[in-house]
C-alpha cells in the first residue's frame, strides 16, 4: 500500500531522521509525513508585509482521511463462544447479525486471547497481547513487561492513527484496558479514551457492569444512566449505549457527513451479570429444559446445515469435570434453566441493539460506505459460574454459593436487578460448541475461536460468503488501516512505534480460496498456551480448572501435557495427534518458546488470587491509614479506596442535623452484588453487610440524631487469622453505644465488586441495601468523614483459606 506523498519542511525532515534513526529503522528515513503523526505544521504560503493591506493570508489546514475512506463500526460482544448465536448455528435466534453477515461475510477461522482485557488490547493496537503489557487482566498486573496492563505509547491504538489522518473517533460501552490505580479522579488520564484517540468516550471502566444500575463515565467523569421517561423498569444499559451511539451518529453526519466515522461499540454484553428486561426473558422461558447436552448435539447439527463448520467435523465429547444435565436434581435443574434463560434473552437485546446501530447508519445512508466488523466474543463463553450456576457471580469467584432453596426462593428475581446471575459451567461449554473447553482457556478452541461477520457493500462484493482462513484479532487494525487508505506510522506523537504484528484480511475479501496469510501464532493465558503453525497446532491445558478460584495451577509446567491436532482435517480440535507425531509435536513445542521470548510472554505465570494481590501494583492509598472526606466522593472500588476487607477499620462521619431530622448515606462501597453501607434512616443510624444480595445483616441504632452537630462512628474489628473471617461490629452516635454485633465470616476477595463505587455521602450505582434507593444522598450537613484503616490481621492463614475453597469448590464437580 503507497502513501500519500507529502513534502516535508527542513525541520520536520530532521524530525523524521532523528526519530527513525532512533527507533534503529535508518533504512525507512524517507518516509513520508503521513507515517510521523501528527503531521508537521505546513510551510507558510501566504505572502506577509508591513500590515495587512500588503499581506496575503494563507488558510488554515484541515486534515481530511484519505479519499473514499469507510467509516468503521467495531463491535466487540464480550463473554460468548461459537455456539451461542444463531448466526454461527446457536438457538438464539440473532436476525441483525444474520442481516450483517448476509451483506459480508462470515469468518470461521478467527482467534481471540481467551480473556477479555488482553483481547481488548490486542485489537485496538494490532500487537500481541502481551507485547502491549496486557497478558491478563488489569487487576492481575505484575511489573514483568507483558504483564504491567499498561498499554505503551509505543503502541498506538488504531484511533489514534485514524483520528490524526481525518477521522471522528468514539468509544462506546467497555473499557477493561484502564490499570485500576489510574481509574479515580486524580487520574492519570493516559490511558484513558480521550487520551488513545477517541474523540468521545461513554461507557464503564471495569470488567463487567450491572446492567441495570451501570457505573458510567462520559469521558473522564462518572456520571448516572438516564432512564427515559416511561422506561421505568425496562431500560438496561445495552438501551442506553445504543441510544448513545445513534446520537453521536445522527449529529457528526449532520455537521460532517464527508468526515468518516470510527466507532468502537463494546457493549459489555453477554458478561456476567447476564441482566435483561422481563419482556426479553419472557421469550425464552421453557426453551432450555432440553439441557446443555441435547443443545449441544443440537446446535452442532445446525452449525453444519449453515455451513459454519466444515463437513467431516466432530463434535467433542464433554469433559468428566462438566456433569451431565441428568445428573443434576430437579431443583438444580431449574435454577440452570432459568440462568440459561437469561443468558439467552441477554444476547437476543444485544442482537436487538446492535441492529438498531445499523439502522441508523443506513437512515443517515451511510452503510454502504461503512466497514462493520462483528466479533462474537472477545473469548469463548465464561465457565466462571460454577458447576451449578450462581444468582451472584462475584460471590461465587469467592467461592460462596446459598444453598439452592434460597436461590429457589428468588428464581423470578434472575435477570433482574437484585441479581447478580451467571449460568452453569455446563451452559457455557455448550455455548462454546463445537469445541472443547471455555473462556480463560487459550489452548483450546472453545476458549479462543470466535465468530466474525464482516460487511462493507461497497467493497466487499460477495455478500454472504464464508472465509476460512486463519486470523488472529491482531489483524483487525492492520485490516482497517489498509481499508482506509492510510499507512502503519512509525512515530506517534514523538514516541517511536512498535511494528505491528497483526496482517490485514482485505485481501481475503474478493477471493474465498486465497491462501491465509497467518501463518503462525502464539496462545498463553495463566499458564495455558498453544502455538498454531501451517494447520497445525499444539496445545496444552495447563492445571486449575477456569471455574475453580484459588491457588491458580495445581500442577507444575514440567508435568504438562501437550496436545497435537491437524487443523487441515479436524477442525475442532478432536484428534490428538501427539503419539504419532512426536517430532512434529517437538518442533511446535520449541516454537512456542521462540515465540514467547519474541512477544514479552516469559516468564510463564500461572498464579491466580496471588496475583490480585494489590501490594503488586500501585496504590493511590499506599502508604496511607487515615483517609479524610471533606465532600460527597464518588471512588473507584480499586486502588484509590481505603482497604476494607480482612482488616479492622473504623469510619466516623461529622455531621449537623437539621431540625426537620436527616436521612442518607454516610459511607458505603459497593451495591447489590456485596458490599456494605453506612446510612442514617428516620434518623436512626444503621450498618448493613450485604454478603451476596440474598445474605445481609443489619445493625441499626434505637435513638435517632438530635438537630445540630453529631459524630456517628461505626467500628469493625476484625477478628484476624485468615481471609474471610469474622468480625464484631460497634456503632457509636456522639461516643455513645447504639447497636453492636457479629458478623460470622466476611467478603474476602479484594473488592466489593468491579465496577461499583466507594461512595462518600450518597451511594451510586446500585444500593448496597434494600432500604432504599440509589443514590439516597445524605440530606444533612457532612463536614467530614475520616476512615482510619489499622494493619490486616492475615497469617498464613490465608493460603489454607483459599485451599479450602478450591478443595471445596472440585467437590462440587465429582
Amino acid at each position: 500500500m503507497k502513501a500519500t506523498s507529502t513534502r516535508l519542511n527542513t525541520a520536520g525532515a530532521l524530525a523524521v531522521v532523528g526519530s527513525l534513526l532512533a527507533g534503529g529503522a535508518l533504512a525507512a528515513a524517507s518516509a513520508d509525513a503521513q507515517t510521523v503523526l501528527p503531521r508537521p505544521d505546513p510551510p507558510f504560503k501566504g505572502h506577509i508585509g508591513r500590515t495587512y493591506q500588503d499581506s496575503q493570508p494563507d488558510k488554515f489546514p484541515l486534515i481530511k482521511a484519505p479519499a473514499g475512506a469507510p467509516n468503521v463500526l467495531l463491535v466487540l460482544i464480550d463473554d460468548t463462544g461459537y455456539g451461542a448465536w444463531g448466526t454461527f448455528g446457536g438457538q438464539v435466534a440473532t436476525p441483525n447479525l444474520d442481516r450483517i453477515a448476509s451483506i459480508g461475510l462470515r469468518y470461521t477461522r478467527f482467534h481471540t486471547t481467551a480473556l477479555c482485557s488482553p483481547t481488548r488490547a490486542a485489537l485496538i493496537t494490532g500487537r500481541n497481547h502481551h507485547s502491549v503489557g496486557t497478558g491478563v487482566i488489569t487487576e492481575m498486573g505484575t511489573a514483568f513487561p507483558g504483564y504491567t496492563g499498561q498499554i505503551p505509547k509505543s503502541a498506538a491504538t488504531v484511533a489514534e492513527i485514524l483520528r490524526q489522518n481525518g477521522y471522528s473517533t468514539l468509544w462506546i460501552g467497555k473499557n477493561h484496558n484502564v490499570p485500576d490505580w489510574e481509574t479515580s479522579v486524580s487520574g492519570p488520564f493516559d490511558r484513558w479514551p480521550s487520551l488513545q484517540g477517541f474523540d468521545h468516550f461513554y461507557g464503564f471502566v471495569a470488567a463487567e457492569t450491572n446492567q441495570w444500575a451501570p457505573g458510567l463515565y462520559r469521558d473522564n467523569e462518572r456520571v448516572e444512566m438516564v432512564v427515559p421517561k416511561g422506561m421505568e423498569g425496562r431500560y438496561t444499559l445495552n438501551d442506553s449505549l445504543a441510544d448513545e451511539t445513534i446520537r453521536y451518529i445522527n449529529q457528526q453526519k449532520s455537521i460532517t457527513p464527508d468526515r468518516p466515522l470510527f466507532i468502537y461499540y463494546a457493549p459489555g454484553a453477554t458478561h456476567a451479570p447476564h441482566h435483561a428486561p422481563k419482556e426479553w426473558m419472557d421469550r425464552y422461558k421453557g426453551q432450555f429444559d432440553q439441557g446443555w447436552d441435547v443443545y449441544r448435539q443440537q446446535t452442532f447439527e445446525r452449525q453444519l446445515k449453515l455451513g459454519v463448520i466444515p463437513k467431516g467435523s466432530k463434535l467433542t465429547p464433554r469433559p468428566p469435570e462438566i456433569p451431565a444435565y441428568d445428573s443434576l436434581t430437579p431443583d438444580q435443574k431449574k435454577i440452570a434453566a432459568r440462568l440459561m434463560e437469561a443468558f439467552a434473552a441477554y444476547t437476543a437485546q444485544t442482537d436487538y441493539e446492535v441492529g438498531r446501530i445499523i439502522d441508523a447508519l443506513q437512515q443517515v445512508d451511510q452503510l454502504h460506505n461503512t466497514l462493520v466488523f462483528c466479533i462474537i466474543g472477545d473469548n469463548g463463553a465464561s465457565m466462571e459460574g460454577g458447576v451449578y450456576g450462581s444468582f451472584n457471580e462475584l460471590a461465587s469467584l469467592a467461592g460462596e454459593f446459598p444453598p439452592t432453596p434460597l436461590i429457589l426462593a428468588h428464581l423470578d428475581e434472575i435477570g433482574g436487578p437484585k441479581a447478580y446471575n451467571h449460568f452453569p459451567v455446563g451452559w457455557a461449554w455448550a455455548m462454546n460448541t463445537p469445541f472443547q473447553w471455555g473462556k480463560q482457556v487459550t489452548s483450546h478452541f472453545g476458549g479462543m475461536r470466535n465468530p466474525l461477520v464482516i460487511a462493507w457493500p461497497d467493497r466487499i462484493k460477495a455478500q454472504g460468503g464464508t472465509r476460512t482462513q486463519f486470523h488472529h484479532v491482531i489483524d483487525i487494525a492492520p485490516t482497517i488501516l489498509e481499508a482506509a487508505g492510510i499507512p502503519e506510522p512509525t512515530e506517534v506523537n514523538g514516541v517511536p512505534q512498535k511494528p505491528i504484528e497483526g496482517v490485514s484480511m482485505v485481501y481475503s475479501f474478493d477471493d474465498a480460496n486465497a491462501p491465509g496469510r497467518r501463518n503462525v501464532q502464539y496462545f498463553e493465558l495463566l499458564g495455558n498456551r498453544a502455538l498454531y503453525q501451517d494447520g497445525w497446532i499444539a496445545s496444552v491445558r495447563h492445571g486449575r480448572l477456569p471455574w475453580v478460584t484459588g491457588l491458580g495451577s495445581t500442577t507444575s509446567f514440567d508435568q504438562d501435557k501437550w496436545e497435537l491436532y491437524d487443523l487441515t482435517k479436524d477442525y475442532s480440535q478432536y484428534d490428538d495427534l501427539a503419539a504419532k507425531h512426536p517430532d512434529k509435536l517437538k518442533a511446535l513445542e520449541d516454537e512456542f518458546w521462540v515465540q514467547a521470548e519474541k512477544y514479552q510472554v516469559l516468564p510463564l505465570d500461572d498464579r491466580l488470587t496471588e496475583r490480585l494481590n494489590p501490594a503488586l501494583r500501585p496504590s493511590l492509598a499506599e502508604g496511607r491509614s487515615v483517609f479524610t472526606y471533606y465532600d460527597q466522593a464518588r471512588l473507584p472500588d480499586s486502588a484509590a479506596a481505603p482497604a476494607t476487607q480482612n482488616r479492622s477499620y473504623a469510619i466516623t462521619a461529622y455531621v449537623d442535623v437539621p431540625q426537620a431530622g436527616a436521612e442518607g448515606v454516610l459511607v458505603a462501597a459497593g451495591g447489590v452484588a456485596g458490599g456494605f453501607s453506612l446510612f442514617v434512616r428516620d434518623g436512626h443510624p444503621v450498618y448493613e453487610y450485604n454478603f451476596d444480595g440474598l445474605r445481609r445483616v443489619q445493625f441499626a441504632a434505637d435513638a435517632t440524631l438530635a438537630p445540630g452537630p453529631n459524630v456517628v462512628r461505626m467500628e469493625f474489628r476484625y477478628d484476624g487469622g485468615g481471609l474471610g473471617k469474622g468480625a464484631n461490629v460497634t456503632l457509636l452516635a456522639n461516643d455513645r453505644k447504639v447497636a453492636e454485633g457479629r458478623l460470622p465470616v466476611t467478603i474476602w476477595v479484594g473488592k466489593y465488586s468491579t465496577d461499583e463505587s466507594f461512595d462518600i455521602g450518597l451511594d451510586s450505582g446500585s444500593p448496597a441495601s434494600n432500604d432504599y434507593a440509589s443514590p439516597y444522598d445524605f440530606t444533612g450537613t457532612l463536614h467530614k468523614v475520616v476512615i482510619d484503616t489499622r494493619p490486616a490481621n492475615l497469617t498464613s492463614a490465608d493460603q489454607e483459606r483459599i485451599r479450602a475453597v478450591q478443595q471445596e469448590m472440585r467437590r462440587g464437580t465429582e
